[in-house]
């Protein structure tokens, strides 16, 4: 299916996502599922920052909270420690590149954006509807209220096992968000979050559908269960399965892809570009 000319506005700059866009991961955690995106010293923040612009990756998405099944709870103030600590390296050594913070915690979001650089809020919750590690959310703000006052690039995450019930929400909430004040916002579907392996596929085979928002989609399963629970493996012995539904992905229609492994799904999406050329 065609994709979308899709853009979106990052602190006045004008995001261009015609062409697919790769978004590097930093994990600032001890305990993220996948040991080779944890990245804690200041060496290693900034090897890995440099490491995902060098090989063509656009987009740094940093996180301080691992959403892994039995990961530990991080307190706010520790959340905030780390993020803040990261992205002032981040913005140090890359201050051109676009940044995501992977957290649900409104507070911290705001902070994030308004003090500490970050120019995208990538929400796993789906705006507060889920917590983290099975814990609710107890939280003095809203995810959408902060989202459509800051009016920063928003990722919406869905929790739904199915994709009928994915299009319902996704409708609602983006018409909330669109009368708060958003405008720029990013679906992903939630792979692995709120589904079994079935149903990860399922909404997989059917991915194109998610254009019928007319808003640009986020794929991530770099490295993720739904890959290795299937073929055999662990996160490690992961890659290959990766890259092939990253390609499967931009073939669906994905604006964005998610990954550990920067330079093979830089790769696949010169290979796909290439291929719908006339």
């Amino acid at each position: 299916m065609e994709r979308t000319k899709f853009t979106m506005n990052v602190r006045g700059r004008l995001f261009d996502l015609s062409i697919p866009q790769v978004m590097g991961i930093i994990n600032v955690t001890p305990d993220s599922f996948y040991d080779g995106s944890r990245k804690q010293t200041e060496k290693e923040i900034a090897d890995r920052t440099n490491q995902i612009i060098v090989e063509g990756g656009s987009m740094i998405d940093v996180g301080a909270f691992s959403t892994r099944p039995g990961a530990l709870v991080v307190s706010e103030e520790e959340e905030s420690r780390r993020l803040k600590n990261a992205l002032e390296i981040i913005r140090r050594e890359q201050p051109e590149a676009v940044v995501s913070v992977d957290t649900y915690r409104p507070a911290i979001a705001r902070r994030c954006i308004e003090e500490w650089g970050a120019d995208i809020i990538n929400d796993v919750s789906e705006g507060g509807l889920t917590g983290i590690v099975n814990m609710p959310i107890h939280e003095s703000e809203r995810m959408f209220d902060v989202v459509g006052k800051l009016k920063v690039p928003y990722i919406l995450m869905s929790v739904k096992s199915n994709l009928h019930d994915m299009l319902i929400a996704f409708a609602r909430e983006v018409q909330e968000l669109r009368d708060l004040g958003a405008r720029d916002i990013i679906l992903d579907p939630g792979y692995g979050f709120g589904k079994t392996l079935e149903d990860n596929y399922r909404i997989y085979r059917d991915a194109e559908k998610l254009q019928v928002m007319d808003l640009p989609i986020l794929v991530g399963i770099s490295r993720k269960s739904m890959i290795f629970k299937l073929i055999g493996g662990d996160p490690k012995t992961s890659l290959n399965g990766t890259t092939v539904l990253n390609t499967i992905a931009l073939m669906k229609g994905a604006s964005i892809l998610r990954v550990h492994d920067v330079k093979p799904a830089v790769e696949a999406v010169k290979i796909i570009e290439e291929m719908k050329k006339s």
